[in-house]
């Protein structure tokens, strides 16, 4: 199983999982289908579909198009309502706690803490292997276990942030908003620890913010602290 960032930023978010032998499988499609076209090795009728996390643009900006190109997408009641797909024959509504298949990816969603209802996922592959994708959230109440891959958001550095809101930088309710919202790196870094990475072989952290993050330290510290390869994904 290959995890491939196509784009992880407050800019947009794509992200595509593939397996030997099946159609590979899109995750989020937050920047415009031109780009999404362009940035994917093969055409969109070659996906197996879309999930997505929530309805926030940067993770969903390409939804109806994606749609209009033949593309399924599955993702939760209340997002699709958001983005006006609920009623096409080609979105799929899905439940957390609820296992689902898509061209043999074993699904099963579950609930992030964030300011909209939204998703993670934890994907079981064809050839076994399992991917944990979690995206904006402030915290994570599931554990899981078996974890191949893991790709989960670490959006902040607590210190940078405090910093940059005592300077003025990044305005007070921006940074409460942020802390309310968003994995810091402290957190991740405690979610990380609480659940089973004794078969994991890489992690991916996923947006980044532009200002109050630093790569260099997200990278050194998780691969420290959990002795496991790690990459930042960043546009």
């Amino acid at each position: 199983m290959i995890f491939e960032p196509i784009a992880s930023s407050s800019k947009g978010n794509a992200y595509l999982l593939t397996s030997q032998g099946v159609a590979p499988l899109l995750i989020e499609c937050g920047i415009p289908i031109k780009q999404l076209r362009e940035r994917l090795h093969f055409g969109l009728s070659g996906l197996a579909g879309c999930l997505i996390s929530h309805e926030h643009s940067d993770h969903s900006k390409a939804a109806k198009d994606v749609l209009k190109a033949g593309v399924d997408v599955w993702t939760s009641k209340e997002t699709a309502e958001a983005l006006g797909i609920k009623d096409h024959y080609r979105c799929h509504c899905i439940e957390s706690g609820a296992q689902f298949v898509v061209n043999g990816f074993w699904i099963i969603p579950f609930d992030l803490a964030h300011d909209v209802p939204c998703q993670g996922f934890f994907i079981q592959a064809p050839d076994g292997e399992k991917l944990l994708f979690v995206s904006d959230t402030s915290y994570i109440r599931n554990r899981f276990e078996g974890i191949n891959l893991l790709a989960v958001e670490c959006n902040n550095v607590e210190g940078i942030l405090s910093e940059n809101i005592v300077s003025g930088q990044v305005p007070t309710s921006l940074g409460h908003r942020v802390r309310r919202n968003h994995l810091s790196l402290e957190r991740a870094i405690a979610m990380l620890k609480a659940n089973d990475l004794s078969k994991c072989r890489k992690i991916f952290l996923l947006h980044l913010s532009d200002s109050n993050a630093d790569e260099a330290v997200m990278v050194r510290t998780v691969q420290q602290q959990t002795g496991i390869p790690c990459e930042a994904c960043a546009e």
